[in-house]
């Protein structure tokens, strides 16, 4: 379809000559997802129709008895807003909430908002320039105080505020927010901004009470006592946190959702490994809930055929990945190790790059490891489909690898190891124990093995790995390793957060606490110019073809070598009800499970 074709009817949707719902059909009819052509018309300012959540039969709040999810990440804290890792959003969700969410087909669906902002309503400008959101009443914070607009003004100066050293800064940090009266906030953007619904919405977007953060801001954020003990809006209340191991909540009966939650009790148990709690909720239905079960599809399907639970595979744009360190991490810059200053000493090498991406069997990986749990791709960004290039390719081929390792002058020694100088293919790589992962990079090392690379495989603890201890040197952020292999998530229908990872202002670096988001290091300036128009451009085509730029460099690249895309793979026991998303957190919908008789 052209360009002024597209145009064209997006208008006719805009003056309601065409309904909404035939413009996604015809959209879909083109290869596009429902999600998609919504976002496209979300991006126009375009309101939505209310969005298809299943019917919830419970008729009172209470009476459920317990809800038992097992993690086998713990986390550790329960703020939201300097949450390192999918473990600790989740947690802090169960509490806290944010304007909307995104359901399952990329729609928005109102909180603790009253209404989704659009041209119609007034909530959006023409100009792309500011957005008004009105709040939903009579909604009280877990202490029975008064939800109002001055704790949506809050947060946002409490996560911009760069000394907070937040990982929702990036967000916030630019933006104004005006309280208009005690339940009506605006949000003004310093430039036109086609995704607005990104402050306040989805994981990023969680709204903390200001009665309770105002005392500790900026350099002060992490010794508040509610890191631990959480205060929100949320269906659950804390009554016990232990980090790293478990989390015990009870039902909000002043929940401002009539006959929500269902559950009584809500206890999540974190730690272990993902195939002893896949057993736990496919095989003894100890659990009714598993997240992130990333377990070899073979072990899934047998513990399946106990029939007490199933798996669920929810596709959004998760991507498993390997980084290439571009820095140095085994010498120090300036007191830093892996400092944005320094080189890798081989990895500078595209030659070694390329040889690296031929030498990793990603359908391999994918077919015998993850099966249903496992879309092989040679892109970063993977869905909505319109963000999707078709320019990046892969294949699997050692011999062609070990050609251009020749080529490049890197020579066999006596150990059977190519060097170039004094400069020896011998890299360390990391990733967190996962009985997969462990696989996948053993089958890597052994394809370098064959053609003169050594690897030590290292795995860390996912607790560790992926958690916020910044004395600890074996964390994901630090990145002091040769390789790393981890999956990144992305939680919102639309790739502007999810790309802003490899942008140059999100480096993770000494300076920051290392918590900004760019863990790879990688930087391209034609990547960061990319990255800032398409932060301004309201023309969604111009737009997605600007996405498709950003991934094609950072693929093309080689330091970032894409794996597969991966559904989330849940576990739930048979009898229990509820939306789940792949465009947010597994607890955004909580709320809303329940338990059939």
């Amino acid at each position: 379809m052209q360009e002024r074709d597209l145009r064209a009817l997006i208008e006719e949707v805009r003056e309601g000559k065409l309904p909404r719902r035939s413009f996604i059909q015809q959209m879909v009819g083109l290869g596009l997802t429902a999600p998609m052509a919504s976002m496209m018309l979300m991006h126009e300012g375009i309101a939505q129709t209310a969005p298809a959540m299943p019917v919830y039969k419970p008729t009172k709040r209470g009476g459920g008895g317990p809800l038992k999810v097992i993690y086998w990440q713990a986390a550790v804290h329960l703020n939201p807003h300097y949450a390192g890792g999918t473990k600790d959003q989740d947690a802090s969700r169960v509490f806290y909430e944010p304007l909307a969410s995104w359901d399952s087909e990329g729609n928005l669906v109102p909180v603790l908002a009253a209404e989704v902002p659009s041209r119609a309503n007034g909530g959006l400008s023409a100009d792309g320039r500011s957005v008004t959101w009105k709040l939903k009443r009579g909604v009280k914070w877990h202490d029975g105080k008064d939800f109002s607009a001055d704790d949506v003004a809050f947060t946002a100066a409490y996560a911009g505020d760069p000394a907070a050293a937040m990982t929702t800064v990036s967000v916030y940090k630019d933006i104004k927010v005006t309280k208009v009266d005690s339940h009506t906030v605006r949000v003004d953007f310093p430039k036109p901004t086609p995704f607005w619904a990104e402050p306040f919405v989805g994981s990023v977007g969680l709204i903390l009470p200001k009665h309770v953060f105002e005392g500790f801001m900026g350099a002060k954020s992490r010794e508040n006592p509610a890191n631990l003990k959480a205060v929100g809006t949320g269906p659950y209340k804390v009554v016990d946190f232990k980090p790293g191991d478990m989390l015990r909540a009870a039902a909000n009966m002043d929940y401002h959702v009539a006959n929500q939650p269902f559950f009584d009790t809500l206890e999540i148990k974190g730690g272990g490994d993902a195939t002893s709690a896949a057993r736990a909720v496919l095989q003894t239905a100890e659990y009714d809930v598993g997240w992130n079960l990333a377990v070899e599809d073979v072990i899934l399907k047998q513990l399946e055929g106990a029939g007490k639970g199933k798996m669920q595979f929810f596709v959004g744009s998760d991507i498993e990945f390997v980084i290439l360190n571009p820095t140095d991490p085994w010498n120090e810059v300036d007191g830093e190790r892996g400092s944005v200053k320094s080189k890798h000493p081989a990895f500078t090498d595209k030659a070694v790059r390329d040889a690296m991406n031929l030498l990793i069997d990603r359908k391999g990986i994918a077919d015998v490891i993850y099966g249903r749990g496992a879309i092989t791709t040679a892109n970063f960004l993977n869905n909505p489909p319109r963000f999707r290039s078709s320019n990046m390719k892969f294949e699997f081929n050692p011999g062609k690898a070990e050609q251009i390792l020749e080529a490049a002058g890197w020579k066999k020694g006596s150990d059977g190891i190519r060097a170039k100088g004094n400069v020896k293919l011998k890299f360390v790589y990391q990733t967190s124990v996962s009985g997969p992962r462990q696989k996948c990079q053993a089958i890597i090392k052994d394809a370098c093995t064959k053609v003169g690379i050594d690897l030590e495989l290292k795995s860390i603890v996912a607790s560790v790995f992926f958690g916020s201890d910044f004395a600890n040197p074996d964390t994901y952020q630090k990145f002091w390793a040769d390789m790393e292999m981890f999956t990144t998530t992305m939680t919102q229908p639309d790739p502007q957060t999810f790309m802003e990872q490899f942008t140059t202002w999100e480096l993770a670096q000494k300076a920051n606490k290392w918590a900004s988001r760019n863990l790879s290091r990688w930087t391209h300036p034609e990547y960061d110019q990319a990255h800032k128009d398409a932060q301004v451009e309201l023309d969604p085509v111009k737009r997605a073809a600007l996405f498709i730029k950003m991934n094609d460099l950072v693929v093309g690249g080689g330091h970032v070598i894409p794996l597969f895309a991966r559904p989330r793979p849940v576990g739930t026991v048979n009898k229990l009800i509820g939306p789940i998303s792949a465009w947010d957190n597994l607890t955004a919908f909580m709320n809303n499970w329940y338990r059939e008789a």
